[in-house]
């Protein structure tokens, strides 16, 4: 068979499969009748209300000398980890602002980083296309380093998200832009199993974010720039479980919710959105209308502890709280004292669900605390 004759059936496949994926939207249009924000107004919920103390900015780490990329929590609440483009990762004390590590970099590119659920390494990765594990207490070297304790190579395109399964020190999953994501057996460097690629079902552009599922360690989700998110089992590596459709650009940045039948992503197009992997619906979409003015990219979010409430931030430098229920903005960071001065590229929640941590390429992090009530929602 001829080049052209087999780029006219593969463009006539393509043509029935968007077809199809048109009619089965259409399908669940009809059989939506109403959204989790016209089900809350139905029930008469109210909105969420923030006073001018219930959350203030109450720390800044200063430290870094270029652009903050990625940040995470440790379990216990008053650790954090913070990977910048100056080539170093530093380990803060959030109570303190001390910098208990300072770690220089193989590789000055670092896109991501993770602690371990035991608080005793941390992983990071980059353009390098390599996952970094440094064990925090290995002694320095002759230099005063912090030696790489594994290196897990086998990625073909830069590393752009990590993420230990929880309660395991010994695995992690990976995304990348070599269009796959890897589940890994830290303790051999070895890859457990490979999402995608190029004799698999799986995304069709650079993957840039995942999440695990905390209900069920077996499942986790991942964005990509083919705008599209997948749901995977980590026991059938082969094809994902369902595929979401919606955003009309790139998934930034993806985030399972707290009861772990949901997950919450952010994309270039400027929205955030709701879905469920049990059906596949999508639930909401939460959008702010800045009219003839370019939109913002959704880079980053995180839920509070019961899900209420959705943190946002977008490369102009807001970080907007949403209401989960009635879609509604009902406090933007960027607006209080002390905010970020540039791009919002990452942001977490502790543990205990009483502090946000923002980072941005201002090369600062800053600490946001709760009042009182605030912590259980």
């Amino acid at each position: 068979m001829s080049v052209p004759e087999l780029k006219e059936r593969h463009d006539a496949a393509t043509e029935k499969v968007n077809r199809l994926r048109e009619r089965l939207r259409q399908k669940r249009l009809q059989l939506l009748d109403t959204d989790v924000a016209g089900y809350a107004r139905a029930q008469g919920r109210s909105p969420v209300t923030f006073g001018p103390t219930d959350l203030v900015c109450c720390r800044t780490l200063q430290g870094h000398t270029g652009k903050v990329y990625s940040l995470d929590w440790t379990p216990e609440r008053n650790r954090i980890v913070s990977a910048s483009q100056d080539g170093r990762l530093i380990v803060w004390n959030a109570l303190t602002r001390q910098k208990v590590h300072a770690i220089k970099l193989p590789c000055a590119w670092v896109m991501t980083c993770a602690f371990s659920p035991t608080g005793q390494s941390v992983a990071c990765g980059g353009l390098d296309s390599i996952c970094s594990i440094f064990n925090l207490n290995s002694p320095t070297d002759n230099d005063g380093h912090l030696p790489v304790s594994r290196m897990l190579i086998g990625h073909k395109g830069y590393v752009s998200c990590c993420q230990y399964v929880p309660n395991e020190d010994s695995h992690l999953i990976t995304s990348s832009g070599d269009h796959t994501c890897i589940l890994w057996d830290v303790t051999t460097g070895l890859r457990t199993s490979v999402f995608g690629g190029e004799f698999q079902s799986g995304h069709t552009a650079d993957v840039l974010s995942v999440s695990i599922n905390g209900s069920n360690s077996r499942m986790f989700v991942s964005g990509s720039c083919d705008a599209t998110v997948q749901l995977w089992d980590t026991r059938v590596a082969s094809r994902a479980v369902r595929t979401f459709y919606g955003h009309k650009g790139d998934v930034n940045t993806v985030k399972f919710f707290p009861d772990g039948n949901r997950f919450g992503t952010g994309s270039d197009d400027g929205t955030c959105r709701l879905f469920d992997i049990r059906t596949g619906h999508q639930l909401q979409v939460y959008y702010d209308q800045h009219g003839d003015i370019e939109v913002p990219r959704a880079t980053s979010i995180a839920f509070s502890i019961s899900g209420r409430l959705l943190f946002a931030g977008y490369s102009n430098g807001d970080c907007y709280v949403w209401d989960t229920l009635l879609a509604k903005v009902v406090l933007d960071l960027g607006t209080l004292q002390n905010s970020h001065e540039a791009k919002i590229s990452c942001l977490g929640l502790s543990a205990d669900g009483s502090a946000l941590c923002t980072g941005s390429w201002d090369t600062n992090l800053k600490i946001w605390a709760f009042g009182g009530h605030r912590r259980a929602i």
